[in-house]
């Protein structure tokens, strides 16, 4: 006799098609046969809305970061450039970032061309790639149809979360680092569920890739990959002991081997490592991508911070200021309630605590580094601290569902984390001018009746299905109404490429409705709707630092000769936008992304002068030329002075600056 197969059954009762009748597309869009029949469409639709708001008008976002922007187009012109990730195709200084993201951007730059959508695509995909993997692995934690509702909350949390929308459109290094961790994370939670050892080396392999992408912040993952494998990982201690050494041998050949051959290559032959200032990445992997980051200036000239400090003042409320609350608070303090309800509620379930424990200690690390560093912070290094956020969400907030409709002692806990929520939206939603105050009434009101709603289900009665429902829809849509608003903003306007943030005007920097009066140094744009004097091209160094003119542009151009370098400038702010205006010509940059690397010395100079790779010097603009006056002088008193008014100029005194001719 044949036993045949039971096919599955749903809700209401119809048979499905059983997986062998299941073309691939049918399984593409409707999911496995086991699975809800809202789960597939329904995520689908989540990463679609990703997609939508990582691309809309995305053309117009230009360069974006002009740094990194410059950095990706001299990669297409010399495969040196591209392994360095210097700024320019000459390979004088490298930018003060390992270069994956780089290399990522600049292979779709080499295949499609340089262009803002060959840029910038790859980069909206990763985003939307993180989203998946974020759904896969809370659903895979929890299981069932609750673990695809767990799974979609955290994808549409992320989704929405406005400096995620914003950092995703743009060219900074994070969107890939976010990529990388949250994979790790996934190959993480599938090693402590299956104690396969392969698992366990990919998620140490991903994060030497996230450490080449941005160094030490990678590495802040790492307590609670550890602990937690330790902690729920199947097999003995000793076993587990000895699959971490493997896996962190791994990871210290993954993070290591870009940096061990840049560093013993002769320096004679590579670019100076930009950041530094010793010429070696290991200096700039404790200094200024390290401890600078966390200490600021106190830590020594050798860990000195990188760049301005645009989050507002370091503490445990950094993150909810004016500043920072809308760029990635709105859902902290669910999470936190939903971590600490969830674990005491999965106690009995061993994967769904690790689960629980993976992604509170990955978002507790985050939350305290971006807290109390000191040093350069921006507002956009917190779309690391968003999977983190998401995926408690959603895992937690399941848990709290199903604890509410089965435990009476528990009936408080969901709509207690709902009414917060509505609440500090509205708190949010109401330091800014116009409308945004209303919408901040709509949050709290809709959450507000989404606890009442709650509450009531519990009292029992008719229609309880319906008013349950009902109550998930408002605080779904409470919850989500503030991010999903300042979420939107990136899409009507270009991104501001350097400090990537959304909301209303100014909502990302220091002081409410703009920068406070901070400037715009460590390469910060003006304010939209500012424009440079007709007849220039903004250097992106800065508000503070002159824009280029194109008669000087042309000048060089013309004047050029046979030299390796068509202009020496003081930093690469200055000399990315003149490297993008000219369709990827080299152009020295003496002091770096900060303007004081001392990249460029004296005796430097004299060679690269009597050697022929060296003819104009730009003398002026931000900062002393490589950190070292001594520069400024020799190139003063060794140099010819160029007259403005052979590039079409009057007088220098309205650029600040002044062209040299050495040699």
């Amino acid at each position: 006799m044949t036993v045949g197969v039971e096919r599955p059954v749903d809700a209401g009762g119809h048979r499905r098609p059983s997986a062998a009748r299941r073309g691939r597309l049918a399984r593409l869009v409707l999911g496995r046969p086991d699975d809800p029949r809202w789960a597939r469409p329904a995520l689908l639709g989540v990463l679609a809305l990703a997609a939508l708001l990582y691309t809309w008008a995305l053309g117009a976002n230009g360069n974006a970061n002009d740094y990194y922007a410059a950095a990706i187009l001299s990669g297409t012109r010399s495969w040196k450039a591209f392994f360095f990730g210097a700024v320019d195709s000459g390979a004088f200084i490298t930018v003060d970032k390992p270069p994956f993201a780089l290399w990522v951007m600049g292979l779709s730059a080499r295949i499609f061309g340089y262009g803002t959508w060959s840029m910038l695509l790859p980069q909206a995909a990763a985003g939307v790639t993180a989203v998946a993997l974020v759904h896969s692995a809370v659903r895979r934690s929890l299981g069932g149809a609750e673990g695809h509702a767990a799974g979609l909350v955290a994808a549409l949390a992320m989704t929405l979360t406005p400096i995620t929308v914003a950092i995703n459109r743009d060219n900074n290094p994070d969107t890939i680092l976010v990529l990388l961790l949250v994979a790790a994370a996934w190959s993480c939670l599938e090693a402590i569920r299956g104690g396969r050892l392969s698992r366990l080396v990919v998620c140490a392999i991903l994060v030497g890739l996230a450490f080449n992408t941005k160094m030490l912040q990678a590495y802040l993952v790492l307590p609670a990959f550890t602990l937690v494998y330790l902690y729920a990982a199947p097999g003995r201690l000793l076993a587990r002991l000895g699959r971490l050494l493997v896996a962190g041998v791994v990871l210290t050949a993954s993070s290591a081997w870009w940096m061990v051959v840049v560093d013993l290559w002769p320096a004679s032959g590579r670019p100076y490592v930009g950041g530094s200032t010793d010429d070696t990445v290991w200096d700039l992997v404790i200094g200024y991508n390290g401890l600078g980051r966390v200490l600021g200036r106190s830590a020594g000239a050798g860990a000195r911070a990188g760049g301005a400090n645009f989050g507002g003042e370091s503490g445990a409320g950094r993150l909810f200021n004016e500043v920072m609350a809308g760029q990635i608070s709105w859902l902290i303090p669910f999470a936190a309630l939903a971590l600490a309800g969830g674990l005491v509620l999965a106690r009995r379930r061993p994967g769904v605590r690790a689960g629980l424990l993976l992604w509170g200690g990955w978002a507790f690390v985050h939350y305290a580094v971006f807290s109390f560093s000191s040093g350069g912070f921006h507002p956009y290094y917190t779309t690391a601290l968003a999977p983190g956020v998401a995926a408690l969400t959603g895992l937690g907030g399941a848990l709290l569902w199903r604890a509410h409709r089965e435990r009476r002692a528990w009936a408080w806990a969901l709509p207690l984390g709902v009414a917060v929520t509505g609440a500090w939206a509205y708190v949010v939603l109401s330091r800014a001018s116009g409308g945004w105050t209303v919408l901040g009434y709509a949050a709290a009101g809709l959450c507000g009746l989404a606890a009442v709603a709650l509450l009531a289900v519990r009292l029992g009665g008719r229609g309880r299905a319906r008013l349950a429902a009902l109550a998930l829809v408002l605080g779904l849509a409470g919850g989500l109404t503030g991010p999903a608003a300042y979420a939107l903003t990136p899409l009507s306007s270009p991104v501001e490429g350097s400090n990537p943030t959304a909301g209303p005007q100014g909502s990302g920097f220091p002081g409410r409705g703009g920068p406070g009066g901070m400037g715009f140094p460590g390469g910060m744009r003006p304010p939209s709707g500012t424009r440079p004097p007709s007849g220039t091209r903004p250097t992106g160094g800065g508000f503070g630092d002159r824009e280029v003119s194109s008669g000087l542009i042309s000048y060089l151009e013309k004047n050029r000769g046979g030299a390796r370098w068509l202009v020496a400038v003081g930093s690469a702010q200055s000399a990315s936008s003149i490297i993008l205006a000219t369709g990827g010509e080299p152009v020295a940059a003496m002091g770096g992304f900060t303007g004081s690397d001392p990249a460029m010395t004296v005796t430097g100079l004299q060679q690269y002068v009597a050697s022929g790779q060296l003819k104009y010097v730009l003398v002026g603009g931000r900062g002393p030329m490589g950190g070292d006056d001594e520069v400024t002088a020799w190139v003063q008193a060794h140099g010819t002075l160029v007259k403005p008014s052979e590039y079409g100029a009057t007088d220098t005194t309205s650029t600040g600056r002044s062209l040299y001719k050495l040699g």
